[in-house]
């Protein structure tokens, strides 16, 4: 009898210490700032929290300038004939056809600017695209309707499924970050290279975190790349972004960028619960 209350009072407390290693897993780092998340009557970007949303945002404000330059000069030009070619002004217009300085000079002008934007856009794209060497692997599995995860290098695996509203208390979240945040975040630390390896397990997915200034489909028997260095600790959410479903709505994405030494603790219990 003694025997079996020693092995239940062992059993109980096995199973206390791993659902405190998930709490801990859990709530690491709960009072990080929400730093990645839309903000209701806003417009414009999230904060760029990577140099690669950065130079989203630059070559943004680059093609806003062209374009309004270009939308200016273009208004300016049909007020312009307008005024100088009605029929009160220019009662009797002109009938030639053709001018050949202006049509080689609308058509050489837009590839001029064509080249000049590319010029500066392509660039931005290698950088996205080129992976580098990554001090963290991450492979990312689509499934209808939740993200799977595995740390290739470290053996931790686990799913990432949307809080519901009555899970949101004692979690960290409020009813603001409700359809935003996840029961299980993708933990990564500050200025790690961060390479994920995207497949889908059913149909067509995409993972993106607005303020790191990534997104790529995951698709079905192929495996795409992102890479981002997150410079900014914080909690970061995303969505799927390719429709995937009648849930698609539903599968939310929450990174949560901490330092190495939270990342390290965590990782260890992470491993304890989540090990494969």
């Amino acid at each position: 009898m003694r025997l079996k209350t020693i092995a239940t009072s062992l059993w109980t407390s096995a199973g206390l210490i791993l659902a405190g290693v998930g709490a801990n897993a859990q709530d690491v780092a709960q009072d990080l700032e929400i730093v990645g998340a839309p903000t209701d009557g806003l417009m414009g970007f999230q904060p760029a929290a990577t140099e690669l949303a950065r130079d989203v945002h630059w070559l943004d404000d680059l093609l806003l300038i062209i374009i309004t330059a270009i939308t200016l000069f273009v208004t300016g030009l049909l007020i312009w004939v307008m005024v100088r070619y009605n029929h009160k002004s220019n009662p009797t217009p002109k009938t030639f056809t053709h001018n050949s300085p202006l049509e080689v000079a609308w058509t050489i002008i837009p590839v001029v600017i064509l080249v000049f934007i590319g010029a500066f856009s392509l660039p931005v794209l290698f950088k996205q695209q080129e992976i580098p060497t990554g001090d963290i692997t991450i492979k990312v599995t689509g499934y209808q309707w939740y993200w799977g995860y595995e740390y290739v290098d470290d053996g931790v695996a686990f799913e990432s499924y949307m809080l519901q509203r009555d899970e949101l208390e004692g979690s960290g979240y409020t009813q603001a970050e409700y359809r935003l945040a996840t029961d299980t975040a993708v933990v990564v630390p500050i200025g790690a290279t961060v390479v994920m390896q995207l497949t889908g397990a059913d149909v067509i997915h995409s993972w993106t975190i607005p303020a790191f200034g990534v997104k790529q489909d995951a698709v079905p028997g192929r495996l795409s790349q992102l890479w981002f260095a997150a410079e900014r600790e914080g909690i970061y959410f995303g969505q799927c972004s390719e429709l995937c479903g009648k849930d698609h709505a539903y599968m939310p994405i929450t990174v949560k960028v901490v330092s190495q030494e939270t990342y390290d603790k965590w990782l260890a219990e992470a491993k304890e619960l989540h090990g494969v």
